[in-house]
This record gives C-alpha cells, structure tokens and sequence, in this order.
C-alpha cells in the first residue's frame, strides 16, 4: 500500500461521511468505503477507517466548539452566561460532547473500514 494511496482513501471516505451525515450510519459507510477502496487486511482497514472517521471529525469538531463554545459567551441565546461556575460547566460539557463525538465517528469509521476490507475480500 502506497501512503498517499491511504491518505486519499481516508479522505474520500470522510467526504463520504459528511456527505451522508442524514442516514445516522454515516461514519460506519464512510469508513466502509475508505476500508473498501484501500483494501488489504484487516488490521488496514480498521487503520483507514480510523484515518477516515478522524479526518471527518474535524469539522463536526469545529461546528460543535461554535455552538457549545463560543455562542453562549456572546448571548447569541438571549441571555448571557455569567463568569464562573456557569460558564466552566459549559466548558466541561463541550469537552464531553467533542471528545463524545470525536470517539463516537473513529470508532464507527474503523468498523466501517472494517467493514469494507470484507466486503473486498468477498467480492
């Protein structure tokens, strides 16, 4: 396997991941397809499904720091978060759920890939 082969492959099933992102299995069919057109074993596709799941991460990850992160701190809401306690439960939380959903989209991407080398093999 050829790294920029991988590379292109990770990125293709991340582009199909947030493409599909309406179906609710979507990292599970982008890493799928990322697994599916790297081949190899299956130690490869879980690595490239993973590849797959963290690079389609980083716009969920920055769309969810938007939302959690910064529009609560400008009262975009209707009311102002107070400095203190509030605001560092919000922080918390934000963590939770980005790091939740960083863990929730690789983990189902490396299934995915997974997934993909199988139906390679199969096929």
């Amino acid at each position: 396997m050829n790294a920029d082969d991988t590379l292109l492959n990770a990125v293709i099933g991340a582009v199909a991941t947030i493409a599909l992102s309406f179906t609710g299995i979507s990292p599970v069919l982008g890493g799928a397809l990322a697994g599916y057109l790297d081949g190899g074993d299956s130690g490869d596709g879980l690595r490239i499904g993973a590849i797959s799941g963290a690079i389609a991460s980083i716009p969920v990850v920055g769309f969810l720091l938007l939302v959690l992160l910064v529009l609560p701190f400008l009262g975009v809401f209707g009311f102002p978060l107070e400095v203190g306690i509030a605001a560092g439960g919000v922080v918390v939380f934000g963590v939770i759920v980005v790091v939740g959903g960083i863990a929730y989209t690789v983990a189902l991407s490396a299934l995915g890939g997974l997934l993909g080398v199988y139906l390679k093999e199969e096929l």
